[in-house]
């Protein structure tokens, strides 16, 4: 008979199954319990921590959280809370502390009464964490006493520790008995819980470590959510590349105002809505496990209630910034909570669009309404808070209670109707704003579309997909070629002659093109001289702009020196900052500086003459001196140009189009302040507020002068 193979049926049998009791199965499979072993897992361990003092907080409790990261890789956390526990817990007979940083599914959030919400639900979060670290420290002040217990990798015990304590001093383990030792008094009026940890790094690799900004980011968003309560966050790590490489940093939060502040501060644009805030509740019946008298698990009906709490906005661009919370539990995956939001918003806004079709000249010929057209510049942040929600998997990043989508819907579609159909003045016309930027949003994507199919560069049988009046290039190089959008067709003629057909193509406006900062985004796509500059660039318009896509590598804005020029390179500069600002971030767009003047100094002995040409009423004079003390005479009257079309084709290509000799203007924004300050420089001077504007004119009246006024 032949020998039995490593895996046939017969190898296989009941001594090769292992059975891993307690804190065994955490060390053995982390992943499973937070997620990974890397510094995104290394986080979620100080989350758990962090969460069980919020929980605390939210309920009343406590109103002031520290987080200290000390130089020895350990952090704590300490709270003014309750505290846990210390009695002992009968059906085990070890006391609440060993309990919760011992026993998996272990808590006071499993119904007792403890916590109406709370974000640590699983009872496996001190646990775990507790599991994998090499050391844990935790003290308790509770009834005028200071309790203290430390673990070795979830083991309890003592350390006999020479100095500062360390997870590498010598470890004794309790054999008989835990001990929860009382290590001194307390004021009998203080409460709170101290948690001191060094994650193992059997566990975890020395590249994991904990994120200053990651922390800051979080400790900022607690305290939104749960408004009075304080969070300390203190780095003493001095580690480079930190805020707290040259020493200790420390950064205090607390804000009272809630969602709706967080909301203001997330926003990332000018608003077209002020900040809305939809409250309400429901309630759904689910069945639960429940200990009864005998510790035996029953089946047992209950009423749940959820409350709702979002705050959202509308803003003039284009970008979504969406935040869901369950229990201030941050949920960046979603989950039923963010599906119902989504589901009575784009519910709401197509009930509305639909009763003010006429209005918005919407038609059946339409495309209906989709939820990215109303998602396109809304700042929102959704909080449910239930008791015992259901999540999927022990990260918390996805929230799976099935009922808690229909109750935010409902309440997100009572009270947003309510706010889209108020008789107030002021709602009125944010509510018409709104419907027509989500209108424009619809009408936006279908040209997207549409350009997109027609946008790329044509071969010689497909040329008359794009405006008729674009003179072309003939080069299929993007980085080098140019597009020159030109202010009337006078000026095209000359510059027709004047450029480098080989990489240099010609796109006439006819006047001045819609202020698109004004204009509802139905109007803008209508707009045939806007049309054209999205379609011939070729790279969509909005939040589809596509970079890559971009049929030039450089557009130059050729517009006259003169008032009315300057007016229109404002506007053209205007719908490139809304609605193709990618190109501005690249430092794609320029601006032509074509002369003023045209001197011609004659000559002497028989010497042909010199033209020059200058570029302000300055450079004029400061020539014209200079002429006369070489005793050179120039012909008079001297030319002004009051338009590209004066000059003839081979003055238009020395001074403004021939990449030799010309000079352009790089229109840029350097980083964020610069965005910002073009955001309220355009919104002041071609914006809908006419008041600033007036204000702002009177206030710089007595600065201008005749040297100024370019005429």
């Amino acid at each position: 008979m032949p020998p039995t193979s490593k895996t046939s049926p017969e190898a296989y049998t009941a001594r090769h199954l292992s059975v891993l009791e307690g804190l065994e199965a955490v060390r053995k499979r982390p992943g499973m319990y937070i997620g990974s072993t890397d510094s995104r897992g290394l986080m979620h361990c100080l989350w758990e921590i962090i969460d069980n003092a919020v929980d605390e907080a939210l309920e009343g409790h406590g109103s002031r959280i520290e987080i200290v990261l000390h130089p020895d890789s350990s952090v704590e956390v300490r709270d003014d809370g309750r505290g846990i526990p210390v009695d002992t817990v009968k059906s085990v007979g070890l006391s609440g502390v060993e309990v919760v940083f011992t026993k998996l599914h272990a808590g006071g959030k499993f119904g007792g009464g403890s916590y109406a919400a709370s974000g640590g639900l699983h009872g496996v979060g001190a646990s775990v964490v507790n599991a994998l670290s090499a050391r844990l420290d935790v003290e308790v002040d509770r009834a005028g006493k200071t309790y203290r217990m430390t673990f070795h990798r979830g083991e309890p015990g003592s350390f006999e520790d020479s100095g500062e304590p360390s997870p590498s001093a010598p470890f004794t383990p309790f054999t008989r008995s835990s001990e929860l030792v009382v290590a001194g008094k307390a004021p009998q009026n203080r409460t709170g819980t101290r948690v001191r940890y060094w994650a193992d790094r059997q566990i975890f690799p020395e590249s994991a470590q904990f994120s200053y900004e990651d922390l800051v980011e979080r400790a900022r968003q607690t305290t939104f959510l749960v408004p009075g309560l304080t969070i300390v966050v203190r780095d003493e790590r001095r580690q480079p590349g930190t805020p707290g490489a040259d020493g200790p940093v420390e950064e205090v939060f607390r804000y009272d105002g809630g969602a709706v502040d967080f909301a203001d501060f997330l926003a990332p644009d000018g608003s077209v809505t002020d900040t809305w805030r939809l409250t309400g509740s429901g309630t759904f019946t689910e069945s639960v496990q429940q200990l009864d008298d005998a510790g035996h698990l029953r089946p047992l009906e209950v009423e749940r209630t959820c409350e709702v709490d979002v705050a959202l906005r509308w803003g003039v661009g284009y970008d979504t910034v969406v935040r869901s919370f369950v229990n201030i539990i941050a949920t960046p995956k979603g989950g039923s909570h963010l599906t119902g939001f989504e589901q009575g918003l784009v519910k709401t806004v197509r009930k509305q669009i639909e009763n003010n079709a006429r209005r918005l000249k919407v038609t059946a010929k339409d495309p209906k309404i989709e939820k990215d057209d109303v998602l396109a510049g809304l700042t929102a942040v959704i909080t449910v808070r239930l008791p015992e929600p259901q999540f999927e998997g022990q990260t918390k990043e996805v929230l799976g209670t099935a009922p808690v989508r229909a109750i935010v819907s409902r309440v997100v579609e009572k009270e947003l109707t309510a706010q889209l159909t108020s008789s107030k003045r002021g709602d009125k016309v944010q509510s018409a704003a709104l419907l027509e930027k989500v209108v424009g949003e619809m009408r936006a994507r279908v040209s997207a579309r549409l350009h997109k199919e027609i946008s790329r560069r044509k071969n010689a049988l497909e040329t008359s997909s794009l405006p008729a009046k674009l003179s072309d290039c003939r080069s299929d190089e993007v980085e080098r070629s140019e597009l020159f959008i030109v202010e009337g067709d006078s000026a095209l003629g000359t510059a027709k002659l004047a450029r480098n057909s080989e990489f240099q193509a010609l796109l006439p406006i006819r006047g001045k093109i819609l202020n698109v900062q004004k204009a509802a985004p139905a109007d803008i796509l209508r707009n045939a001289e806007v049309a054209s500059i999205i379609q011939v660039l070729g790279a969509g318009s909005g939040r589809t702009f596509d970079l890559d896509a971009a049929r030039y590598g450089k557009v130059v804005l050729m517009t006259d020196a003169d008032v009315d020029g300057a007016h229109i390179r404002t506007l053209l500069l205007t719908l490139f900052f809304r609605y193709m600002r990618p190109m501005v971030e690249a430092g794609r767009v320029f601006a032509a500086v074509p002369p003023l003047h045209r001197v011609e100094a004659m000559g002497s002995g028989g010497r042909k003459g010199e033209l020059v040409y200058t570029y302000s009423e300055a450079e004029l004079r400061t020539l014209l001196r200079k002429l006369e003390r070489q005793g050179k005479r120039y012909k008079e009257p001297i030319q002004r140009y009051k338009g590209l079309g004066e000059m003839d084709a081979d003055q238009l290509a020395e001074t403004t189009m021939d990449p030799a000799q010309r000079t352009l203007r790089r229109i840029s924004m350097s980083d964020e302040a610069a965005v910002l300050e073009a955001e309220r420089v355009f919104e002041l001077l071609m914006g809908n507020e006419v008041s600033p504007r007036r204000d702002f004119i009177v206030a710089g009246a007595e600065q201008v002068d005749r040297e100024r006024i370019d005429a």
